[in-house]
């Protein structure tokens, strides 16, 4: 039997989203209430693990008044939400995790924030993120680091910590976050969430200065499958204002995940053919879990599709990518990027033609042996990370299952797949593993098919025990 682990926040902070927003619709409590509970919760832990540093609750309070009448609006009906510091709230201080930015307060929202207004949600807090969102681990210049709740000397992973460390810490029900090098999925392996990485277009988009890039996409995060759905189908939908927007699903992603069962394919790739780097500890977990997933009528086949070119077709678009954000950036901006960031830059701005039209041949090709691989499987699983969380003051790993890494984002190669491919991927909770720290198992799905890879992942969180729940912050 699943122990619960120790939370002592308002009781409303230990509820699933779905069950919150079920009560908001039949008026058993008040998004006033709601604001109330999470603001105690923030107030108390924030000082622990500093995952949420901006609050903004005079303005969801003013929000209510733009509700529906009868406080039922939308997917989320009320329902308090935080947003990632990449995305920009009216009137609220964004500073996208550096110091030429501190000062920032936007007159518009992004997109997304927008839809998720519209829909009910109501923002309560903006979570930290490293600068620029670059790294899977949280911290910046402006707020200082985010830690782990589950060991507070623990890296709450990158680029969403915070929105996932707030999960964790029942600080709030639903976090946006958004993902390019594993940014959503890591966090929430090393949290203990739930953290979906969508097709491009399903969930706003990249940004208005980069608004046909595909690679970095935004996402729910939640505490578990069923309120990640609920998350999601808040977000999706078509926007003209998106270059790449994508419509919704012809019916509810909760639908699919409350109708999931134990029929699934699943191709496992432990390592990904060679591709990643896995720990003993990480690997002897992972494999039980798959082994308890068969004998609850899974599928399970040990295979993978042949990536040896997908460690330099992804570097060539991360760095495309950081060489286009950085285009028209201010120096008075980038003079303060840490080393790593500029190097990113850096290496981007020295990218060949030829370096741009081999990746786009690459994930071609990537693309088309994923499809093969479909035409028998549901999913393919793989570590969501090859370790479990290192030092909060150790910028990035540097060694796993015995291979020294001299690059920054080497440690977070089982990420790039979904990346490169464009294809949905999801990190969830596989019970408690080595020194009682969650794991995550990642699951990558077929295009456009986010309905089908939730069913999967709820069918992993049911042969798990289900949910983690929140906790009060281990130090």
């Amino acid at each position: 039997m699943k122990t619960k682990p120790n939370f002592s926040g308002p009781e409303l902070c230990s509820l699933e989203a779905h069950t919150v927003v079920s009560m908001l619709k039949a008026g058993d409590v008040s998004t006033a209430d709601l604001i109330d509970a999470a603001t105690l919760r923030i107030a108390k832990i924030g000082p622990l693990i500093n995952a949420t540093p901006t609050s903004c609750k005079e303005r969801a309070l003013g929000a209510i008044l733009s509700l529906d009448e009868n406080g039922h609006a939308g997917w989320l009906a009320g329902l308090p939400i935080s947003i990632k510091d990449l995305n920009t709230v009216s009137g609220v201080r964004t500073t996208f995790g550096t110091k030429g930015f501190s000062d920032f307060i936007p007159e518009e929202s992004d997109p997304l924030v927008e839809r998720l207004e519209v829909r009910g949600g109501v923002v309560l807090g903006k979570t930290n993120t490293p600068e620029l969102g670059a790294g899977g681990n949280t911290f910046n210049d402006v707020f200082g680091p985010t830690l782990n709740p589950w060991n507070t000397d623990l890296n709450p992973g990158g680029s969403s910590g915070g929105a996932a460390a707030s999960l964790a810490a029942g600080e709030i029900w639903l976090s946006q976050g958004s993902d390019h090098g594993g940014s959503l999925r890591t966090p929430a392996a090393y949290c203990g969430v739930v953290g979906l990485r969508p097709s491009p277009g399903i969930a706003g988009g990249p940004g208005k200065d980069n608004s046909f890039m595909i690679e970095s996409v935004q996402g729910p995060m939640a505490r578990s499958v069923a309120d990640c759905a609920l998350f999601l189908d808040a977000m999706s939908g078509f926007d003209p204002r998106i270059a790449i927007s994508y419509p919704g699903a012809s019916t509810s992603y909760q639908e699919a995940v409350s109708s999931a069962d134990g029929r699934v394919n699943i191709a496992f790739a432990p390592d990904l053919g060679g591709f990643g780097q896995v720990d003993k500890e990480m690997d002897t977990h992972l494999r039980a879990v798959l082994i308890q997933l068969q004998k609850n009528g899974a599928n399970v086949e040990e295979t993978c599709v042949d990536l040896s070119t997908l460690e330099h077709t992804y570097h060539s678009l991360r760095g495309l990518m950081w060489a286009t954000v950085a285009r028209r950036l201010p120096q008075e901006i980038q003079r303060h990027f840490k080393p790593t960031l500029a190097q990113n830059i850096a290496f981007g701005q020295a990218l060949t033609i030829d370096n741009i039209v081999d990746a786009n041949l690459n994930r071609s090709q990537i693309f088309n042996s994923m499809l093969k691989l479909f035409e028998k499987f549901d999913v393919l699983a793989c570590p969501t990370v090859g370790c479990m969380p290192h030092l909060s003051s150790e910028e990035w790993v540097h060694n796993v299952g015995g291979v020294d890494f001299f690059g920054y984002m080497d440690w977070l190669r089982f990420a790039f797949l979904a990346t490169v491919t464009g294809l949905p991927a999801i990190s969830v909770p596989v019970g408690l593993g080595p020194r009682g720290l969650p794991v995550g198992l990642q699951l990558i799905g077929k295009p456009r098919g986010e309905a089908a890879l939730l069913a999967a992942a709820r069918l992993v969180e049911m042969t798990v025990g289900g949910p983690l729940g929140p906790i009060d912050p281990i130090f």
